[in-house]
C-alpha cells in the first residue's frame, strides 16, 4: 500500500511538472508573439509620420512659392522677388471760405485747396462750408534687385478733381493719378515732380496746399537723369496762350519738351537747390503757327534754424513760366492782336515760411507767398496782375501717425485795371497715416 501510495505521489509530482513547463513555453511564445505585433505597429506608424512629414514640407514649400513673404527689412512683403509696399493715408479737411467778390462752383477743386487764380473780383460776398475726404492718400512701390543694381518703382493716386462723382447721394470720387514711374541707374521715367521744383521747400499746412501763389508747383511726365548733385531732365511740354481780348487757351503743340537743370546743395544746414528751364510755347490752330521762346530761374529749399525750426523757401523769376508757378495764376504767352505773334509773359514770385515745433508733438507754421505779373500793354484789364497769401497753421500729432491741425489763411488776387477780391478760409483737418 505504502508503495502504491508513493507511486501516486510521483505521478501526480510529474504531471504538475510537466504541465507547468508546458504553461511556461506558451506564455513565452505569447509574449514573444506580443512584441512581434508591437514592433510591426511602430513601424507602420514610423513610414506614416514620414509620409506626413514629406506631405507638410511639400505643401509648406508650395505655400512659400505662392504666397507672400516678409521683405528681408521686416518691411512689405516679397511676390516672386519684388518687395512690394502699401502706403498712404486717410485725410479729412474741413473749409469754411469766405469770398469777397464771388463764388467758387460747388464742383471746382478750388473748392478743396487753395487755387489763387480762382478768387473772384467784381462778384458778391460769399461764404460756404465744405467737408471733404478726396485728398486721402494710396500709394504702392516695389523693388527688386537686376545683377548689381536696383530697379524700383512707384505709384500714387488721390481723389482731388474728380469729375466722377458728386455730393448728391454718395460722394463717391474717382482716383486720379498723381505719381507713376520707375527708377534704374540714376534715371527715372514715368511722371513725377518736375525737375524744376524742390519739395522739400513746400510748407506744412492744416489744408492740401498753403502759399501757393508764388510756389513752383508742377507734377508731369518727365525723363530724368540723377547724377551726384546733378539732374538734368525733359519734362511734357504744354503752353496755355492768352488769345485776343483775354481767357486762356491750352495750346498742346509743343514740338520740343521743356528742358530742366538742376543741382541739389545738401549738408547739416539742409538743402538748397538752384535751377533752370528753357520752353519752347507754341500755339499751331488753322492758318495761324506761332511760337515763342520761355524761361525760368530759380532757388528753392529748407534750412534749420536753430535745434528743431527750419525756414522754407522759393524765388523764381522768368518768362514764359505759366502753369509752372501759382498753379497757372497767369499763362505763359499772350497772342498779340496786331501781328498774331506770341509774347512770353514775365512774371517773378516765391514764399517763405517758418516752421516751429513745440512740446512733444506740436508746431507752428506760418508763412507769404506772392506772384507779380509783368503783362504786355495789350491785354485787357481783366488779366491778373498780382496774387499773394499768407496763413499761420497749428498742428498737433495726438497719436502715432495720426496728426490734427486748424489753419487760418488769407488771399487776394488783383487785375490789371486795379480792381481785387480776396479769400479768407479757416481749415480743421485730421490726418492718419499707414
Amino acid at each position: 500500500m505504502r508503495h502504491l501510495i508513493k507511486a501516486l505521489l510521483l505521478s501526480t509530482a510529474s504531471t504538475l511538472v510537466v504541465s507547468t513547463a508546458s504553461a511556461d513555453t506558451e506564455l513565452e511564445d505569447r509574449i514573444a508573439a506580443l512584441e512581434e505585433t508591437v514592433a510591426l505597429l511602430k513601424a507602420e506608424l514610423a513610414a506614416e509620420k514620414a509620409d506626413n512629414d514629406t506631405d507638410i514640407v511639400r505643401l509648406e514649400t508650395k505655400i512659400s512659392e505662392t504666397a507672400p513673404a516678409s521683405s528681408p527689412a521686416g518691411e512689405g512683403f516679397v511676390v516672386g522677388g519684388t518687395t512690394l509696399k502699401f502706403g498712404g493715408y486717410v485725410d479729412f479737411d474741413g473749409h469754411v471760405t469766405n469770398l469777397s467778390d464771388g463764388a467758387i462752383g460747388s464742383s471746382s477743386i478750388g473748392r478743396d485747396f487753395y487755387i489763387p487764380g480762382l478768387i473772384g473780383i467784381g462778384g458778391s460776398e460769399t461764404t460756404t462750408t465744405d467737408f471733404t475726404a478726396q485728398a486721402s492718400r494710396i500709394t504702392l512701390d516695389g523693388s527688386r534687385m537686376v545683377g548689381d543694381k536696383k530697379v524700383t518703382g512707384y505709384f500714387e493716386m488721390d481723389f482731388l478733381g474728380s469729375l466722377q462723382g458728386d455730393e448728391r447721394v454718395s460722394s463717391s470720387f474717382s482716383p486720379r493719378l498723381r505719381r507713376a514711374y520707375l527708377d534704374y541707374n540714376g534715371w527715372r521715367v514715368g511722371q513725377e515732380w518736375s525737375t524744376f521744383q524742390n519739395t522739400s521747400a513746400i510748407p506744412e499746412s492744416a489744408s492740401f496746399l498753403a502759399s501757393s501763389d508764388g510756389m513752383i508747383f508742377m507734377r508731369q511726365a518727365q525723363i530724368r537723369y540723377t547724377n551726384g548733385p546733378w539732374q538734368f531732365a525733359l519734362e511734357n511740354g504744354n503752353a496755355t496762350i492768352t488769345p485776343v481780348g483775354g481767357g486762356r487757351i491750352e495750346a498742346d503743340a509743343n514740338l520740343v519738351p521743356d528742358v530742366v537743370g538742376r543741382y541739389n546743395f545738401t549738408g547739416g544746414f539742409g538743402n538748397v537747390s538752384l535751377a533752370a528751364i528753357g520752353r519752347q510755347l507754341r500755339m499751331e490752330m488753322p492758318g495761324v503757327e506761332e511760337d515763342a521762346f520761355g524761361w525760368g530761374i530759380s532757388a528753392s529749399g529748407r534750412v534749420k534754424a536753430g535745434a528743431r525750426d527750419d525756414i522754407r523757401f522759393n524765388v523764381v523769376a522768368g518768362e514764359g513760366l505759366g502753369r509752372y508757378v501759382g498753379l497757372n495764376a497767369t499763362n505763359a504767352a499772350a497772342v498779340n492782336p496786331i501781328d498774331g505773334s506770341l509774347e512770353a509773359i514775365p512774371s517773378v514770385g516765391g514764399l517763405v515760411a517758418w516752421r516751429h515745433p513745440f512740446g512733444e508733438t506740436a508746431r507752428l507754421n506760418i508763412g507769404y507767398s506772392g506772384l507779380w505779373i509783368d503783362n504786355p500793354d495789350f491785354l485787357p484789364g481783366s488779366v491778373t496782375k498780382e496774387v499773394y497769401s499768407a496763413f499761420g497753421a497749428l498742428l498737433w500729432d495726438v497719436a502715432p501717425k495720426t496728426t490734427v491741425g486748424a489753419e487760418i489763411m488769407f488771399g487776394q488776387r488783383e487785375n490789371e485795371a486795379g480792381a481785387s477780391g480776396d479769400m479768407t478760409r479757416f481749415t480743421v483737418s485730421t490726418k492718419y497715416a499707414f
